[in-house]
């Protein structure tokens, strides 16, 4: 039932847009999930402070164009800052870091280089949870779902709400 409320949520957001078939679709949703999930995310009071932080990391113009949109809200007081990195090495303080299917491969050296800092790994290739992202994109029976390690995202200390818990396919 709340997973329909997410999900739902998202279709409002996007029947609200005009929506031109050149644009990805894809890209939205996935847009609209990362925005979400900074509302069942609770990160400590060091993260609450200054621009709330989104990095993809690689290649996802499309997914960058839907987040600079997105930009334009806040999550809680903090304005959202959307940042794009070639590589782990160029990675700064972020709440969230996206990685891109086609990024995926970098996923240790995104580990390494946030070590002890608290960021939502999200990612989008099956298996990714067991390696330490926290949410994984995956699409099954033809929707947008996402899995959730609740261990990966404690282990940087990040508070996962029981709405978003119950929403997701649980990985551990």
């Amino acid at each position: 039932m709340k997973h329909l409320a997410l999900i739902a949520a998202a279709l409002v957001f996007l029947s609200a847009q005009r929506i031109d078939p050149k644009e990805d679709t894809n890209a939205k949703i996935k847009a609209v999930y990362l925005y979400n999930f900074s509302k069942y995310v609770e990160w400590p009071e060091d993260y609450k402070n200054g621009n709330f932080v989104v990095t993809v990391v690689g290649p996802s113009s499309s997914l960058l164009s839907e987040l600079d949109k997105m930009a334009q809200k806040k999550v809680g007081s903090q304005p959202i800052a959307v940042k794009s990195v070639s590589s782990p090495s160029a990675l700064e303080k972020s709440n969230i870091i996206f990685m891109p299917f086609e990024s995926s491969a970098l996923l240790t050296d995104v580990i390494n280089k946030i070590k002890g800092q608290s960021t939502l790994i999200v990612t989008e290739k099956a298996g990714l949870t067991k390696l330490g992202a926290a949410i994984n994109f995956i699409i099954k029976d033809n929707k947008q779902l996402f899995e959730l390690s609740k261990s990966n995202a404690e282990r940087y200390k990040l508070k996962i709400s029981s709405n978003l818990y119950a929403l997701a396919i649980k990985v551990e």
